[in-house]
């Protein structure tokens, strides 16, 4: 029997409303064994791990107890090449990035204001502005849910990938992020490539100015969570086979293709959504935010089932004008945990 009586429209950035059994905030290791292990009550009630909420949709409201990670501390040890830092799970993404900064260490400034704890980081790889997570992180340590156990996972063994990692895949449901390692190299190396920096002079910028002009471009084009509820990015850039590429940059050369090291090509999602006019499509409180069609918003009154509709239709209108099948970047959240995003919207 489930009894949802805890809000968590607070506690993710889509600001849907749906409720948990219990909520709680967990600011240490101790306080998750307290939790999850104790008395075993990960075996009979689902219990779901958030950072900020800012990549989730909760599908419906969930059976069980939903735990607030919270666990803090940056260290931060200099060696002869790189700055190495040690971050509890809990840190504000967007902070940490800016603390470096502040301290003279550059190599984070391209994952400015993405939202999210630390913690989610790792889990869902995240890039931008062509970094991605793994180029800078060493480690990840979690403990297991099932007994305890602290394990550390180096970057190898998280087995990254675009939007990916063995998080989602094999330890799924299974663990606790309670911290990750970054090395910071002291030979900083601008990365201008995205069209919007190349007007800096890779020569003379300082890694705070391209945080800055990052800053200003993400502002610019993305909505503010605390004012219009949102999940970023909701799809991923899609991956395409070379011979559909070619097809496709004949049929539409102003859409940008981008050649991947696996000899694969990546679109962009937001270019393919655009190009099916669908910015400013609403399907009850749920639209295609006007500015940048990759993120879909809520106007205040979204149900869960208005963005999944939306989505689906989203997903459906890319299909049928460019043969490409876009996939949630968002995770899907049923009433007992994680689901499966694609099945959901197809």
């Amino acid at each position: 029997m489930s009894y949802h009586q805890f809000s968590l429209k607070q506690w993710h950035t889509f600001g849907i409303d749906v409720y948990a059994n219990n909520i709680v905030i967990a600011k240490s290791k101790a306080a998750l064994f307290c939790q999850c292990w104790q008395k075993k009550t990960w075996k009979t009630e689902p219990i779901l791990l958030l950072g900020q909420g800012s990549n989730v949709l909760f599908l419906q409201n969930f059976d069980g107890k939903v735990l607030i990670n919270r666990i803090k501390g940056i260290n931060i040890v200099e060696t002869t090449d790189s700055w190495l830092l040690h971050v509890g799970a809990g840190e504000n993404w967007h902070k940490l990035v800016k603390m470096t900064l502040d301290k003279g260490l550059g190599g984070l400034e391209n994952l400015a204001l993405i939202p999210g704890c630390v913690g989610s980081a790792p889990i869902q790889n995240i890039g931008a502005y062509d970094l991605e997570l793994d180029q800078v992180c060493e480690y990840v340590d979690v403990v297991f849910l099932s007994d305890g156990e602290h394990r550390r996972f180096n970057t190898i063994e998280c087995c990254f990938g675009y939007r990916d990692s063995i998080f989602k895949h094999s330890y799924k449901d299974q663990y606790v992020v309670i911290a990750v390692g970054f090395k910071l190299k002291k030979k900083w190396k601008p990365i201008l490539t995205y069209s919007h920096l190349r007007y800096l002079n890779p020569k003379t910028v300082t890694p705070i100015q391209v945080f800055n002009a990052i800053c200003r471009i993400r502002r610019r084009k993305l909505p503010n969570p605390n004012i219009i509820g949102n999940a970023g990015s909701f799809f991923k850039n899609p991956l395409i086979t070379t011979s559909l590429a070619s097809d496709l940059l004949v049929r539409y050369p102003n859409i940008p293709q981008y050649l991947q090291k696996d000899g694969k090509v990546k679109l962009s999602a937001g270019q393919l959504i655009d190009h099916c006019l669908l910015k400013g499509l609403r399907i009850g409180g749920a639209a295609v935010h006007k500015k940048q069609a990759i993120v879909l918003i809520n106007t205040g009154t979204a149900s869960s089932e208005d963005v999944v509709n939306l989505a689906r239709i989203v997903r459906k209108r890319v299909a049928e004008k460019f043969n490409v099948l876009l996939e949630p970047e968002v995770c899907f959240i049923s009433s007992r945990g994680i689901t499966d995003s694609v099945e959901v919207i197809t």
